[in-house]
C-alpha cells in the first residue's frame, strides 16, 4: 500500500488540470497515480501566507469545492475519504482514496467554529503555518511574531486533540515546534519534511525533532523538493536565481490560467528547471535511512510535496515514479515489512493513534 502524506493538488484543480487525463506538465493526476501504485494521499487546501484572511478562506472553499467536483466527475477514479479504515476498502475496489489537509491554517482565521467546519468538510489534518507567520503560530521562514503558538494558537491545537485532527509541523518555526510537542495531547505530525542534518535548510527537521516525534508516537512524511534534500541543490538554484524567475512565472499562470501566454511560459519554465542537476532518488531514500535512525521505523512515511514543489528529484517526475523509492530501499536491505510501513502503513497507523486519542479524552 503506498500512501502519501502531502500533495498540492487542489491548486492545480483551480489552474484548470483535469486529472483524468495523463498530464505532461503536472506532477499528479489519475493514469500517474495507477501507474505509481499510489492507493491514498492527502491532498492539500493550500493557500498563500500573503493572502488576507477573507481571501484565505474564501479560496480554500474553492479549492475544496473543486476536490468535490473532482471526486463526483471521476468516481470510477477517486472517492473522498474521512477515515483510515475506508482506505482498504476503496483500494479494494480498485479506488483512490482522497484525504484532504489544509496548508496553512489562516482560513480559519481566529474562529474554533470555521476549524470545526473544515473538519466536517473532511479536513483531516492542518498544517498549522506555510512561509509566514499567523495568527496561529510562528513559521520556519520569518518566526517573529509570538515566539512559537499564539495564544489563539493554543487553542487550535487543544480543539484539534479534542476533533482527531492531525497537527502538522511541516513549516513550523523551532519555537512552534517545541510548544506543539509539549502542550498537545495527541501525536504530532510532520507531513512534508526532511532532515536537517542532511541539508541545512530551515524547513527541515534536527534530530532532536526527529527523536521527540518518535517520542509523541508521530510521524514525519520525507518530502522530495530538492532544496530540502541537498544543500548542494540550493546553491546552484541560488546562484542561477531560476527559482525566483520559476516563481514569477508560476504567479502569473496561477492569477490566469486560462491566458495561453502564461500556460505556455510556465510550461516552458518547466522545461527548464528539469535541465537543472538534481538530488534523486538515493537522496530521497538518504534522508529516509537518517529518519529512521533516529525516530525508528514506525514513524517515518513519504510526504511527496508533488504539486507543490517548483522541480521534482532526478527521475522521480511524477507521482507514477514512486515506486523507484521502494525499489532503492529494498536495495539498502529494507525488509518487505520495512517498506510496507514507510509507503503508507505508518501514516494510517499515526491516523488511529490521533483519533483513539481524541476518544478517550486524553
Amino acid at each position: 500500500m503506498v500512501f502519501d502524506s502531502h500533495m498540492d493538488t487542489p491548486s492545480q484543480l483551480l489552474r484548470l488540470r483535469d486529472l483524468g487525463k495523463d498530464n505532461r506538465y503536472g506532477h499528479v493526476d489519475f493514469p500517474k497515480l495507477r501507474r505509481g501504485g499510489v492507493d491514498a494521499s492527502f491532498f492539500a487546501l493550500y493557500t498563500p501566507a500573503e493572502m488576507q484572511p477573507d481571501a484565505s478562506t474564501r479560496y480554500a472553499l474553492q479549492m475544496l469545492s473543486a476536490v468535490y467536483d473532482c471526486v463526483e466527475t471521476h468516481p470510477e477514479d477517486a472517492v473522498l475519504a474521512f477515515s483510515p479504515e475506508e482506505v482498504s476498502e476503496n483500494a479494494g475496489h480498485g479506488v483512490f482514496s482522497l484525504f484532504l489537509g489544509m496548508e496553512n491554517g489562516s482560513p480559519i482565521q481566529d474562529s474554533l467554529p470555521l476549524l470545526r467546519t473544515f473538519y466536517r468538510m473532511g479536513v483531516r489534518y492542518v498544517t498549522l503555518t506555510h512561509n509566514g507567520d499567523n495568527a496561529i503560530a510562528d513559521s520556519a521562514a520569518e518566526g517573529r511574531c509570538w515566539h512559537g503558538l499564539s495564544p489563539f494558537g493554543r487553542k487550535v491545537l487543544r480543539e484539534m486533540n479534542a476533533l482527531g485532527m492531525m497537527v502538522d509541523l511541516s513549516h513550523a518555526s523551532d519555537e512552534t515546534f517545541w510548544d506543539c510537542i509539549r502542550l498537545s495531547s495527541s501525536p504530532i505530525v510532520a507531513t512534508h519534511s526532511c532532515c536537517r542534518a542532511l541539508c541545512g535548510h530551515r524547513r527541515n527537521l534536527t534530530d532532536d525533532m526527529l527523536k521527540a516525534i518518535a517520542d509523541k508516537d508521530g510521524y514525519v512524511g520525507i518530502n522530495f523538493c530538492p532544496a530540502f534534500l541537498s544543500d548542494d541543490f540550493g546553491r546552484e538554484a541560488t546562484d542561477a536565481a531560476l527559482l525566483d524567475e520559476a516563481d514569477r512565472t508560476e504567479a502569473a499562470f496561477i492569477a490566469a490560467p486560462d491566458d495561453p501566454r502564461c500556460v505556455k511560459a510556465w510550461h516552458s519554465m518547466q522545461d527548464r528547471l528539469l535541465k537543472m542537476k538534481r538530488p534523486g532518488v538515493r537522496e530521497i531514500v538518504d534522508h529516509i535511512d537518517h529518519a529512521v535512525e533516529l525516530a525508528g521505523v514506525c514513524h517515518v512515511g513519504i510526504g511527496s510535496d508533488f504539486d507543490g514543489i517548483l522541480v521534482t528529484p532526478e527521475g522521480v517526475d511524477h507521482v507514477g515514479k514512486i515506486g523507484l523509492v521502494f525499489e532503492e530501499m529494498r536495495r539498502r536491505g529494507y525488509s518487505e515489512e520495512a517498506v510496507s510501513l514507510i509507503s503508507g502503513q505508518n501514516l494510517l497507523n499515526v491516523m488511529r493513534r490521533v483519533i483513539n486519542a481524541s476518544e478517550s479524552g486524553c
